[in-house]
C-alpha cells in the first residue's frame, strides 16, 4: 500500500515526475522524413504543428487560451502560449531538468501520464524534441511560479545550463526555433499554410484565440497580422466551409456526446452541391484517411435516414435501391472525437483505428438525427427529396459511365480522334498535353518531341462540374475524351466513388492554357473537374499546370521571354531603359500566336521549362476555394477576387 501511495501523491499536479522519458534522438538528424514526414515545405510547416500542438494539449487540459506565433524576418519561429508552462524541476530518474528531459529525449513528456493531459494531439511525443533535433538554433524560455527559466540548444543539443533568469507574473512556454538549413530543402515558411491551419484550430477549440504575425511583411506600417477565434466552433467551422454554397438547413446539425471517455461531436449541413465533404479529426489532428470516427459517422447516416424513408413511404415509387452514398450527397460535416489512447496508422496519423469509436460516434449521432427529423418535417421532406434526386442521378450516372466504358472496349481501346499520342507505351516517361483549342493544339503538335509527349486539345471552356450533376459530365465530349486518353475510371466500392488507375497511360498531366484571364478560368475548370472527379492523381503528384510567357521583348538579335510585367520591365531596362524605341515587345495573347519552335523553347522542352505541380496540402481549404469560384454564390468569390487582386493576372 506505501507504493501505491508514492505514485498517487502527486496526481492532478504536473511536476517533473510527471515526464516520463522513453528513449534518446539519436536517430532523428539521420532520418528526419521518419519523425516529420519530410524534409520538403511539408515537413517545414510541419515543426510549428508539433510545437502548436504542446500549447493545444495544455488549452484542452483547461489551463491556456491564449496560442501567439510570430515568423520572423529570418524565418525563425517563435510559439508563446499561457499554459501552465513546461516543468523545470529535477528529474528523479535522469537527474536533469525535467525542461531538458522534454526537450532532449524522444518520446519524453507529460502527455504519457494521464493524470497530466487526458487527451493530446502528438501522441507519439516526439515533437518538441524532433523539432529542437532539426534546429540549428533553438530556446526554450518557462515562466512558471513566478520564476523565468531559459535554456538553449543547437541541432538537439543543449548549448547552456537551465538557467533562472529573472520573475514574471505571467506563466506559459515560449519556443524560438531556426530549422537547420542542412537539413530542409527550403526554410521559407508560408503565411497561408500556417493561416489555413490556425483558422482550423480556432474551430475545433472554441474560446481558443490564436494569433499569427509575420515581420517579414509590413502592413499599413505594421507588421501582417491575423487573429482567429471561434466561439461557434464546429458549427461555424460547417458554415465556413459551405459559405459559397446554398444551405437546405436553416442551421447545421449539431451533435454532441460522451461515452468511455471519448468525447464526440459533429457538425453537418445539407447543401445543394453534388458533392460529399467529410472532414475528420481526432484530438485536433486531421485525420485525412478517415478511419472508425468516419465509419461511425457514416453508418449513423445511412441507418438514420434509410430508416426514416422506409418508414414514410418516400422510397415507394423508386425502381432501384437507395444506397448509402446518395444520403450524404451534398453533405458537409465536420466530424471531430477527443480519444484518450487513440491508435493511428503511422506518425503521419492520416486514419483512426480504435474499432470502439464506430460505435460510440455512431450511437451519438444517430440519436441527434432521428430527434431531429422527427422534429423538424419539413426540413426532412427537403432532405428526403434531395436523397431520392441524389439516387436517381447516380444510377444515371452509372449507365453513363457504363457506357463509355463499354464503348472503349468495343473499339479497342477507344482514343480519342483529337489525341496526338507518343510513341512511348511507358507510363513512367509519358506525359499529355491538355491544350485549349485546335489552334493551340496544332502549335504544341508541331512543337512537342511525339517520343514522350501527347497532345489532347480541349475546345472552348468545359463543363463546370461544380454545379452539374455526375451524369451530365459524360455527356460531354471533353470530359469524355479525358477519361479515355488517360485510361482512367470510375468505379464504386463500399458505397464509395473510386478512381481505378491501374491502367493510367501518363505520369504526368499538364494543363497548358494561354497565359491570360481566360486561360486561368480554362485551367480553373479543369482543376475543378479533376479535384472532383479525379481527385486520386491530384493526390498522386500526377496533374500540371503549364507556365507560356506572356511578353517577348527583343531589340536586334537580342531576345527574352517574360512570364509576368515585371519580368517584362527588367528585361526593358537590361536592353537599355524603357523610353528605347528600338525595342519591340510582343504580347502572347494565346498559345496560338506562338511559333512552334517557341512553344517547345518556352513551354514544353523539359530542360528549361516551369511545370507548376498541383498538390492539396489543405483539402479542406481547397473545397472551400473551389466551391466559392466555381459555385453559385457572387458575394464570397468577389470578397476572395477582392482579397487577392494583387496576386491575380489581370488582363484588360
Amino acid at each position: 500500500m506505501a507504493e501505491d501511495k508514492d505514485k498517487n501523491k502527486n496526481k492532478g499536479n504536473y511536476s517533473a515526475n510527471n515526464i516520463q522519458a522513453l528513449e534518446g534522438l539519436e536517430a532523428v538528424r539521420m532520418r528526419p522524413g521518419m519523425y516529420i514526414g519530410s524534409t520538403d515545405a511539408k515537413g517545414l510547416h510541419h515543426l510549428v504543428w508539433e510545437v502548436i500542438d504542446n500549447s493545444i494539449d495544455e488549452h484542452l487540459a483547461g489551463h491556456c487560451d491564449t496560442i501567439t506565433t510570430i515568423i520572423h524576418k529570418d524565418n525563425s519561429i517563435t510559439v508563446r502560449d499561457n499554459g501552465r508552462g513546461i516543468p523545470t524541476g529535477m528529474h528523479e530518474k535522469l537527474q536533469k531538468s525535467a525542461l531538458e528531459v522534454v526537450m532532449t529525449v524522444l518520446h519524453a513528456g507529460g502527455k504519457f501520464d494521464k493524470d497530466t493531459y487526458k487527451v493530446s494531439g502528438g501522441l507519439h511525443g516526439v515533437g518538441v524534441s524532433c523539432v529542437n533535433a532539426l534546429s540549428g538554433y533553438l530556446k526554450a524560455e518557462v515562466h512558471r511560479e513566478g520564476k523565468i527559466y531559459t535554456q538553449t540548444y543547437s541541432e538537439g543539443i543543449p548549448t547552456s545550463k537551465v538557467e533562472q533568469v529573472g520573475t514574471t507574473e505571467d506563466r506559459g512556454t515560449i519556443i524560438s526555433f531556426k530549422p537547420d538549413a542542412t537539413i530542409f530543402e527550403s526554410l521559407e515558411y508560408r503565411f497561408e499554410t500556417l493561416e489555413n491551419r490556425f483558422k482550423e484550430l480556432s474551430f475545433l477549440n472554441k474560446g481558443l484565440t490564436l494569433t499569427l504575425e509575420d515581420e517579414r511583411v509590413q502592413e499599413e506600417g505594421k507588421n501582417k497580422k491575423k487573429t482567429f477565434h471561434s466561439e461557434g466552433g464546429l458549427k461555424e467551422f460547417v458554415k465556413y466551409i459551405d459559405s459559397a454554397r446554398t444551405p437546405i438547413l436553416d442551421e447545421p446539425i449539431h451533435v454532441t456526446g460522451k461515452e468511455e471517455n471519448v468525447e464526440v461531436e459533429v457538425a453537418m449541413q445539407y447543401n445543394t452541391s453534388y458533392s460529399e465533404n467529410i472532414y475528420s479529426f481526432v484530438n485536433n489532428i486531421s485525420t485525412k484517411e478517415g478511419g472508425t470516427h468516419v465509419s461511425g459517422f457514416r453508418r449513423a447516416v445511412n441507418r438514420v435516414f434509410a430508416k426514416y424513408g422506409e418508414d414514410n413511404g418516400f422510397f415507394s415509387k423508386l425502381k432501384f435501391k437507395i444506397a448509402g452514398e446518395d444520403f450524404r450527397e451534398g453533405l458537409t460535416a465536420i466530424v471531430s472525437v477527443k480519444v484518450p489512447e487513440p491508435q493511428f496508422k503511422g506518425q503521419t496519423k492520416g486514419e483512426l483505428g480504435n474499432s470502439e469509436v464506430t460505435g460510440i460516434v455512431s450511437r451519438a449521432v444517430g440519436d441527434v438525427i432521428t430527434y431531429f427529423l422527427e422534429e423538424n418535417k419539413a426540413l426532412a421532406k427537403r432532405i428526403m427529396e434531395k436523397v431520392i434526386l441524389a439516387a436517381t442521378a447516380r444510377h444515371a450516372a452509372r449507365k453513363a459511365r457504363e457506357m463509355v466504358q463499354r464503348k472503349n472496349v468495343m473499339t479497342g481501346g477507344g482514343l480519342p480522334g483529337k489525341l496526338s499520342d507518343c510513341s512511348s507505351k511507358d507510363p513512367a516517361e509519358s506525359e499529355i498535353f491538355l491544350v485549349e483549342g485546335d489552334s493551340a493544339g496544332g502549335t504544341a503538335k508541331q512543337g512537342r518531341d511525339r517520343h514522350f509527349q501527347a497532345i489532347l486539345p480541349l475546345r472552348g471552356k468545359i463543363l463546370n462540374v461544380e454545379k452539374a450533376m455526375e451524369h451530365k459530365i459524360y455527356e460531354k465530349e471533353e470530359i469524355k475524351n479525358m477519361f479515355t486518353a488517360l485510361g482512367v475510371s470510375i468505379e464504386e466500392k463500399d458505397g464509395q466513388r473510386i478512381l481505378n488507375t491501374e491502367k493510367l497511360r501518363y505520369d504526368k498531366i499538364v494543363i497548358m492554357c494561354d497565359a491570360d484571364v481566360d486561360g486561368s478560368h480554362i485551367s480553373t475548370l479543369i482543376l475543378t473537374f479533376f479535384f472532383r472527379y479525379m481527385k486520386e492523381l491530384v493526390e498522386n503528384g500526377n496533374i500540371y499546370i503549364a507556365a507560356p510567357p506572356l511578353y517577348q521583348v527583343k531589340k536586334g538579335k537580342q531576345s527574352k521571354y517574360a512570364w509576368n510585367d515585371e519580368e517584362r520591365l527588367a528585361i526593358m531596362e537590361e536592353f537599355g531603359g524603357k523610353d528605347d524605341t528600338s525595342i519591340k515587345i510582343q504580347r502572347y495573347k494565346g498559345l496560338g500566336e506562338m511559333n512552334a519552335d517557341q512553344l517547345w523553347e518556352t513551354t514544353m522542352n523539359p530542360e528549361f521549362r516551369t511545370l507548376h505541380q498541383i498538390s492539396i496540402t489543405d483539402a479542406l481549404e481547397a473545397d472551400h476555394v473551389f466551391s466559392m469560384l466555381m459555385g453559385d454564390e457572387v458575394p464570397p468569390r468577389r470578397a476572395f477576387i477582392e482579397e487577392n487582386a494583387k496576386y491575380a493576372n489581370i488582363d484588360i
